[in-house]
Parts: structure tokens; C-alpha cells; sequence
């Protein structure tokens, strides 16, 4: 069994994704963060980097979803679960 392990660049993308369903603009999400740019939104929707914790939560609260529902997980197509190799 693999370590789980964040897609950075498909997370960023997801977040994107999700703040334009929702009709919001890089600076509304900034705006709503309390960011004094917006430079750090960039960021997580390029994969540069993935926001705190406490970022998320204020994401998924904001975006109506679960934490979960906002970080993409990058699959390993090895083995199955539990089965030695």
C-alpha cells in the first residue's frame, strides 16, 4: 500500500474549477480569505502550492463541499490494497 500523496497541479485545477461554477473571481475568493492579494489563490490554482487547513475548511465552506471533495489524491495503479508483493 501506497503513502497517500496530493496531486498539487489537479487540486489547483479543482479549486478553479469549483470557483467558477460558482460564478466567483480570484479576487472574491481572495476578498472572502482575507488576503491582501490575491497571489496566494494563484498559486493554489497552478499547483505551486496547496492551501492550510484552515484554508480549506474557509474553501469548503465557501464552496458549499467537503474537504475532500476539494483535494485530489494521486492514484497508484500497482497492486491492489493488501495484497503482497
Amino acid at each position: 500500500m501506497e503513502y497517500p500523496t496530493l496531486d498539487t497541479k489537479a487540486t489547483g485545477e479543482r479549486i478553479k474549477q469549483l470557483r467558477i461554477q460558482h460564478g466567483l473571481r480570484v479576487e472574491d475568493v481572495s476578498s472572502y480569505m482575507g488576503f491582501e492579494s490575491a497571489q496566494a489563490v494563484y498559486k493554489w490554482q497552478s499547483g505551486k502550492s496547496l492551501p492550510t487547513v484552515d484554508n480549506l475548511f474557509a474553501l469548503s465552506r465557501l464552496f458549499g463541499v467537503p474537504i475532500e471533495a476539494i483535494l485530489v489524491e494521486i492514484k497508484y495503479d500497482d497492486e491492489p490494497y493488501g495484497k503482497a508483493g
